[in-house]
């Protein structure tokens, strides 16, 4: 728009202005309500908590504040930090990606467990992500303060060597049989920058692609595969939770300002609260109970309506041929109990 008569120029759209006033304080109040509304969907105390913490790429295509190349991903990106327990949000933390993956995950995770053991002093609480948070710092924390863990560890040589028995056996047995394979060992191992010896957990699988070994480092007490598939498998499906992110347009960070984009981020995260909490409580024994947020979208919410707005009512009209009209009045019925 050319400038008026005084010289000055319109200014940007209300959203914009929006995103541009918050600050560390907003991205810390939305996080601290996320785990406030994560205790109070609890009737009770759980006896096990699982946090998973995982770190993925938001690539960005301007010149944003904080933006950096990243090796491993290939282009310029921020790396926001995720916990989720279960399938619940926890914190979305938006980072540069110019630093370790596991950058500022040990206050994170110390601020979660004293939140968590205010609500709960008997919970357990378990650490779980992959190598790339296998830091002496966090597990020595946890190892401090009875927080359990079980995390990836990369291969080097020292633990192909230790596992090299076990591999050889997976591989004799599957050409023997030509079936996959799967072996467990434990043994004792620290690495040169640890300050203790901690239990590692291997997996030694041999399939027709070749070998394909394994290591978790944990604290639990118990039988090798059980923990390994049990505790440290599980820990995929939090993958599929980021992907939801991307799905109601967490990578949408393309502000200029950094505190812009981590509204950005934190806006994303309230809405698969909000998404989450309707899978939950309203579609459960639906044929949406396992749906992604996308498809509970384009099915439930972002469906033509008219709204008629009077004082103390509003009603939605929908069309009489939706597809889904039966199982929004069941979502409608669970949310609002008449």
């Amino acid at each position: 728009m050319a400038a008026g008569s005084d010289g000055v120029l319109a200014s940007a759209p209300t959203l914009c202005r929006f995103e541009n006033r918050q600050d560390r304080a907003a991205a810390w109040a939305v996080n601290a309500a996320l785990v406030e509304q994560f205790i109070a969907s609890h009737p009770k105390a759980p006896a096990v908590l699982i946090l998973d913490f995982d770190a993925t790429d938001t690539p960005v295509h301007g010149n944003q504040e904080n933006r950096f190349f990243h090796g491993y991903y290939d282009c310029h990106c921020f790396l926001p930090l995720y916990v989720f327990c279960g399938d619940q949000l926890l914190t979305a933390y938006l980072r540069p990606s110019n630093i370790d993956a596991a950058k500022h995950s040990a206050a994170i995770l110390k601020l979660l467990v004293l939140r968590l053991r205010k609500a709960w002093p008997r919970t357990k609480i378990v650490f779980r992500a992959d190598s790339g948070f296998c830091r002496d710092l966090l597990l020595s924390w946890c190892d401090r303060n009875d927080v359990k863990y079980v995390v990836g560890i990369a291969r080097n040589d020292r633990l192909l060597a230790a596992a090299a028995p076990l591999m050889r056996k997976a591989e004799k047995q599957f050409n023997k049989t030509g079936q996959k394979q799967r072996l467990f060992t434990a043994f004792d191992y620290a690495a040169g920058t640890w300050w203790r010896v901690r239990w590692v957990i291997a997996k030694a699988e041999h399939t027709d692609k070749g070998s394909n070994p394994r290591f978790v480092v944990t604290n639990i007490v118990g039988g090798a595969q059980k923990i390994y598939d049990r505790r440290y498998c599980q820990r995929g499906e939090m993958e599929n939770r980021v992907k939801e992110q991307m799905m109601l347009f967490a990578d949408r960070v393309s502000a200029h300002r950094w505190w812009a984009n981590q509204w950005r981020l934190c806006l994303s995260a309230i809405a698969y609260t909000v998404m989450e909490t309707l899978r939950r409580l309203a579609l459960q024994g639906t044929p949406l109970a396992q749906a992604t947020c996308a498809t509970i979208r384009s099915k439930l919410i972002k469906i033509g309506a008219v709204v008629v707005s009077k004082l103390t009512i509003i009603r939605l009209h929908l069309s009489s041929h939706h597809p889904f009209q039966e199982l929004f009045r069941h979502a409608r019925a669970a949310l609002m109990p008449t």
